[in-house]
């Protein structure tokens, strides 16, 4: 039987691959396909002429497109493995070369026929012109950096195929690395613009490298070179500007620019937060503020980990009092519920969490860090609760600890291991009633390495290494917020401790 089903899973695993391998060679072929085809009905508009090109050519342009693309997948699937099963991100990368070259065509074409309107102008001057860098702003902002080099470089190449001009690829290269770095932690849609002026700039300056190259002197025709060679980096921001909402949208991917609107502290939900959830608002910023200031450290976005810290806990809008952050009374709303009735009510802010989260289109990495960010980890309180409860009273019916855990699954990324562990110590801290440094760090130590041998951080990718730093940028924040103060005259206030009680384990209300 076992030798059956080690059988079975070779026979899957293989017709996964078989399958697999197919997408990606239908992907393969459709792009060349589409980009051949697009490069073959631009060289018309090069040439000016309708002269039909031959099989073998058509063959010739396809399987050169094909081989780039492989290189390019290679080198990509080198740098990040996953993308072998990333179709979307494997789409994404083909339209964008593919939408790329017909903007080209279309912006060479009219400016073409503008210079044509003028005379006495050299008609492959429009080349200057053709906005080839907006596919790499888009990678860079929409996928990665390394992406957007690598888009350049087969841009590039893939243009002097097209054009037939072997110093085109420089500028065009030129003009689409500026683009991809112009726009690295792009904070604002404004910062387009910027990128767009740097992209101006050095095509400018890449335009006149190229005609003392080609051997010939400042003429006439520089000024019409310098402002082609402008416009192709103000074309670059209009053309962004307009397609970077769409390809968002459409992938459901999430950039920095739409982090920072998220980010808004005026968002609906964020706002819900604050009205329904105070003192759950104020935990989640505190909560921003640990996982930034370790992001850093440990190669995570800082923007991506703060954002979603803000939303990791909206699910407790549903039911606020029963946290024990937004309770008010003297009496706790568990005093008369049994801990498993209990433990399921806190259990069911990530689900409400979740469905908060669609309700107002968050994006999926948000909601996937929403569900993730208690991964299975016990409700201890309850759980020894429980535990007394059916010491004290042998006729109550017994619990296991599965009873008393979230349903998952664990962190699966940096971000949400990050949050996972910043909103334990934060709920924790708050239980100290002489907050030292010293105290702290202890604090951190022991519920960062509960976590561990819990098995909560098997499944992300931080290492020893990492954990260290995160405790060590932990510690610093919380000694930062607990930091000493002075009383002022006549603001004494005696016996104000009298009355203060150590807060109950930050299970109770998480």
């Amino acid at each position: 039987m076992k030798s059956l089903k080690t059988d079975n899973a070779e026979i899957n695993k293989h017709h996964l691959i078989t399958k697999g391998s197919f997408i990606r060679l239908s992907l393969l072929m459709l792009f060349s396909g589409l980009i051949g085809a697009t490069i073959l009905f631009g060289r018309g508009f090069i040439s000016g002429t309708a002269t039909e090109v031959s099989h073998e050519a058509a063959a010739g342009v396809v399987l050169v497109i094909g081989l780039l693309l492989i290189i390019f997948y290679k080198d990509l699937k080198r740098y990040t493995p996953t993308i072998e099963k990333d179709y979307k991100t494997i789409i994404l990368v083909g339209i964008l070369l593919t939408t790329n070259f017909i903007l080209g065509e279309v912006f060479y074409f009219i400016f073409k026929l503008f210079t044509l309107w003028l005379g006495n102008i050299d008609p492959m001057l429009p080349i200057y012109v053709i906005p080839l860098a907006t596919g790499s702003m888009l990678a860079a902002l929409l996928i990665d950096i390394h992406t957007a080099i690598l888009l350049t470089i087969v841009s590039s190449l893939i243009a002097g195929l097209w054009l037939n001009d072997p110093v085109y690829p420089i500028f065009n290269f030129a003009a689409g690395i500026t683009a991809a770095f112009g726009v690295i932690r792009c904070k604002r849609r404004s910062a387009i613009w910027r990128g767009g002026l740097y992209v101006s700039m050095v095509c400018v300056f890449t335009s006149m490298i190229l005609i003392l190259y080609r051997g010939h002197l400042p003429g006439p025709e520089t000024m019409v070179i310098i402002g082609f060679s402008f416009l192709n980096g103000m074309l670059v921001a209009i053309l962004v500007s307009a397609l970077l909402p769409v390809g968002e949208k459409f992938f459901k991917l999430i950039t920095d620019i739409s982090l920072l609107e998220l980010l808004d502290l005026n968002q609906p939900l964020l706002q819900e937060l604050l009205a329904e959830a105070p003192s759950t608002y104020h935990h989640s910023i505190v909560v921003g503020n640990l996982v930034e200031s370790a992001a850093e450290a440990v190669g995570v976005n800082p923007l991506m980990a703060r954002v979603s810290a803000y939303y990791h806990d909206i699910g407790k809008i549903k039911m606020p009092e029963y946290f024990i952050e937004n309770q008010t009374g003297l009496v706790s709303r568990h005093e008369n519920m049994s801990p498993r009735m209990s433990a399921l009510v806190l259990i069911s802010h990530v689900k409400e969490g979740v469905e908060l989260a669609k309700k107002y289109n968050l994006p999926k990495a948000i909601i996937d860090i929403i569900q993730q960010h208690h991964g299975t980890s016990i409700q201890t309180y309850f759980w020894q609760k429980a535990r007394e409860q059916h010491e004290a009273d042998k006729t109550l019916p017994p619990s296991t600890e599965d009873d008393f855990r979230y349903p998952g699954p664990k962190p699966r990324t940096n971000v949400a291991a990050l949050i996972h562990m910043a909103d334990a110590v934060e709920a924790a801290s708050r239980t100290l009633t002489e907050p030292t440094p010293e105290k702290i760090s202890a604090l951190i130590d022991r519920i960062v390495n509960n976590r561990i041998i819990d098995g909560q951080l098997d499944e992300c990718e931080l290492t020893l290494k990492d954990i260290r730093e995160i405790k060590t940028h932990f510690v610093f924040i919380l000694s930062s917020m607990f930091h000493k103060r002075i009383n002022y005259p006549g603001f004494e206030i005696e016996n104000e401790d009298t009355d203060k009680k150590p807060a109950a384990a930050p299970e109770a209300g998480h």
